[in-house]
């Protein structure tokens, strides 16, 4: 049995360790070209309340600071904290929230921080590993969020974007656009980050639909028929959906029992699960 020694992380002279955090997913921003562009993108306004997810070693955190003066942060590496606020004091008031994103309660911070409007603003360099996680965990509290701009994997970008007919319309595309609308905006090079990935990224925004114009009547419902439909997707509805839904209730919503679910578009599975839960 080999011992394996490693050397201490290098420190930047503005604090930061040098080293991103492979277990963390961490890839650190460092193109100011494209951090500009996510700037404007979000252009924020007098009295945006806007909360970074995984500020990392404030790369984008401190234009937004230069452009708006104040920002909250949730941050889930203790190490990254003490280097971020000595760094965000000359830039502007940073608040930082420690944790897994995933615990924290959007509603609640957005009661916190006071918001005019009731809403938070959402930003951030996600893990690609946690990404849809953390996407879904935001819709589940989309009536705190204004609108969301996130950096992620731009294969996922062109998931969460696409629609009926394409190679890559699933799961994903279907229960994110029937809540919110999806837009991507710019793709981002390997060589932008620290460590470079291997895969090209995207910057996509997301925009929570109002409530009233959610025509989702039980999303657990509704969740369960778009997994059984794409979790055999060379299968037509009528073998996929055997023992969710017969033949009789799928025409009825107006789908085709023998299309594959990549055929049908979203109202479609929306009416689908509300006719399966009596709505």
């Amino acid at each position: 049995m080999s011992t394996r020694f490693t050397e201490p992380a290098k420190t930047s002279p503005s604090g930061f360790s040098a080293e991103a955090k492979k277990h963390l997913g961490q890839n650190f921003l460092h193109d100011t070209t494209v951090i500009a562009k996510i700037v404007q993108a979000l252009d924020p306004k007098p009295g945006d309340v806007i909360v970074e997810i995984g500020p990392g070693q404030g790369a984008l955190t401190f234009p937004l600071l230069r452009r708006h003066g104040e920002l909250t942060a949730i941050e889930f590496d203790r190490d990254l904290h003490a280097p971020l606020q000595a760094a965000a004091r000359e830039h502007g008031t940073l608040h930082l929230v420690q944790g897994d994103v995933l615990g924290v309660d959007f509603s609640a911070l957005a009661a916190e921080l006071a918001c005019t409007d009731g809403q938070i603003r959402l930003v951030g360099n996600l893990p690609y590993n946690l990404s849809s996680p953390i996407l879904f965990h935001a819709l589940d509290h989309a009536a705190a969020v204004r609108d969301m701009h996130f950096m992620l994997q731009k294969e996922v970008v062109e998931r969460m974007a696409a629609g009926p007919g394409s190679k890559v319309y699933g799961r994903l595309s279907v229960m994110l656009q029937a809540y919110c609308t999806v837009t991507p905006l710019f793709i981002v090079p390997p060589g932008a980050f620290r460590p470079a990935p291997k895969v090209e990224s995207a910057v996509v925004r997301l925009v929570p639909r109002p409530a009233a114009e959610v025509e989702v009547g039980d999303r657990r419902d509704f969740a369960n028929v778009v997994r059984a439909a794409f979790g055999q997707r060379r299968k037509t509805l009528r073998n996929a959906l055997h023992g969710v839904a017969d033949s009789a209730l799928m025409e009825a919503a107006g789908v085709r029992p023998d299309a594959r679910a990549e055929q049908v578009e979203v109202a479609a599975f929306v009416r689908l699960a509300n006719l399966l839960g009596g709505g």
